[in-house]
């Protein structure tokens, strides 16, 4: 009997209770060691990450002047084309004149044949070819300033040059020279700017003009449509917002902007542990629930073998006591005596087959409220200590709700009892019943010890109990009645230590 007392009643709730605590700790502390191993890992990739990206912006910076510097070495070697071809247009002028010492001529003959890279070529005002110099095979053939020839000189304006009786022009290009090596300018610009989007840190990247409007290349970007602006804007904005970003200043297109962000896997990495809990979240949820509706219905079944072999096993005794009245009548007892002990067996009687039906599909008579109720309280003065006394408060008229009177009645006694134990047989009981609309309410109040708030709601579950013999079944079977069998609520409306305790039952009413 030790063992089992155990295991039941106040001992059983408190373990149970504590094990859901320690376990829920438990589990807090393996996600919070979890999420704090995850954030370690994270922390170090984004560092590594970092540092990747700092070395490919040092690298772009280099590149960038390297850059500049040979940008500015072409446009010094332009310039001394546009002044060796402004020098040869000088020494045609001159060459022109009547009075060309033999001296000049041997100095401007040098300074001609000495131009063996520009492609130039010399015309009259009708665009006769009259010489050329350095042309492409391609151009031989042309005896006028016309067609593929013309659009090939269209770069730059004509340099014009008088001469006796008439006007020359000098038209140039760019030297083979120049355009080759403005030909790898450009492929080193190209193999910048794929540097820069094709970056060894994988980085979502994007480089735009210095307004930030036009969006001159990207890479490592996934999910954006590039042939939609408004995407591409919003894309733009949403780069820029980040402010990670440095500033390069790019052959045509001038000062433009590299933004960066995190790499999409060091993203995925800060979400993903957040993730994976929420799925896992879910699923105890989902499993915790599905576990609940398992054991509550295994409850109700047990409740119902219950009180099905609680009535089965009160049926032979009962018999009994029936027999053994009668013979205590044969022997002349007092009929008051025999009129309670009569109401006592015939309480029990209603009670057993009541109980005997909980589990069948529930039916509830329409009835009068108020005398059942006032039925019970009279049983009940006649069967607690003199210093326990009570006081009824209900409407004049009848209040009609749909209940079963055995089984409501048994409720309200049982709490009456709990009230009776709680006062210790010295006190008030104070019921009431009060007809709302849709719902009648029925409150029993004590002056007793209390219930502290923090177990307003466990004393409903099964095995709670306060009393040191007790088993805890008959508060959790009262509400399991209550709001099972009869559809209302029962519940702790007011309670606090050493300030008594009112228990509230809500009972719909028949809706017509």
């Amino acid at each position: 009997m030790g063992v089992l007392g155990k295991i039941t009643g106040l001992q059983v709730y408190s373990l149970k209770q504590k094990w859901k605590l320690y376990l829920l700790v438990f589990a807090a502390v393996i996600v919070l060691a979890s999420l704090y191993y995850s954030d370690i890992m994270v922390r170090k990739i984004a560092r590594d990450e970092r540092q990747r990206v700092e070395l490919w912006v040092d690298a772009i910076r280099k590149r960038e002047t390297l850059l500049r510097d040979s940008e500015r070495l072409f446009d010094i070697i332009q310039r001394e084309e546009t002044n060796r071809v402004e020098l040869i247009t000088q020494v045609y002028g001159r060459l022109n004149r009547e009075n060309v010492s033999r001296e000049d001529l041997t100095i401007y003959t040098n300074i001609l044949l000495s131009n063996t890279t520009i492609p130039l070529i010399m015309t009259d005002e009708h665009g006769e070819v009259i010489t050329s110099i350095n042309l492409d095979d391609r151009f031989s053939h042309y005896r006028q300033l016309e067609g593929e020839l013309a659009e090939y000189f269209s770069k730059y304006p004509p340099l014009p040059f008088p001469i006796v009786g008439g006007q020359r022009y000098i038209y140039y290009q760019d030297s083979k020279v120049y355009t080759e090596l403005k030909d790898v300018l450009d492929d080193l610009l190209d193999s910048f700017i794929s540097d820069i989007v094709i970056n060894s840190a994988t980085v979502p990247v994007i480089v735009v003009d210095s307004a930030g409007n036009e969006l001159i290349a990207y890479g490592n970007i996934q999910g954006v449509d590039f042939g939609n602006e408004e995407e591409v804007e919003r894309l733009i904005r949403s780069m820029a917002g980040k402010h990670r970003y440095l500033a390069v200043t790019l052959p045509t297109y001038g000062q433009c902007y590299v933004y960066y962000s995190s790499s999409f896997l060091l993203t995925l990495l800060r979400y993903y542990p957040l993730a994976q809990f929420l799925a896992i979240g879910i699923l105890l949820f989902v499993a915790y629930v599905l576990f609940s509706i398992a054991r509550n219905a295994e409850q109700n079944q047990v409740w119902v073998g219950m009180s099905k072999e609680t009535a089965h096993q009160l049926g032979t005794p009962l018999s009994s006591l029936i027999a053994w009245m009668e013979i205590l009548r044969m022997k002349g007892i007092d009929d008051e005596t025999m009129d309670e002990i009569s109401k006592d067996v015939k309480r029990l009687e209603n009670i057993t087959e009541r109980f005997s039906k909980i589990g069948s599909p529930p039916k509830l008579k329409p009835a009068d409220l108020i005398g059942p109720v006032a039925e019970v309280v009279e049983y009940m003065k006649k069967r607690t200590p003199r210093n326990v006394s009570f006081k009824l408060a209900v409407p004049q008229e009848s209040v009609i709700v749909p209940h079963n009177e055995h089984l409501l009645g048994w409720v309200i006694e049982n709490i009456i009892k709990n009230a009776i134990d709680a006062m210790k047989g010295r006190g008030q009981i104070y019921l009431s019943v009060e007809d709302r609309a849709g719902e009648v309410v029925i409150d029993i109040s004590d002056d007793g010890m209390g219930i502290p708030a923090s177990q307003h709601k466990a004393i409903f579950k099964p095995g709670f109990t306060s009393k040191k013999n007790g088993w805890g079944l008959g508060l959790s079977l009262s509400k399991r009645i209550i709001e099972n069998y009869h559809g209302g609520k029962l519940f702790v409306k007011h309670s606090a230590v050493n300030q008594g305790t009112t228990f509230r039952i809500v009972l719909q009413k028949e809706r017509k």
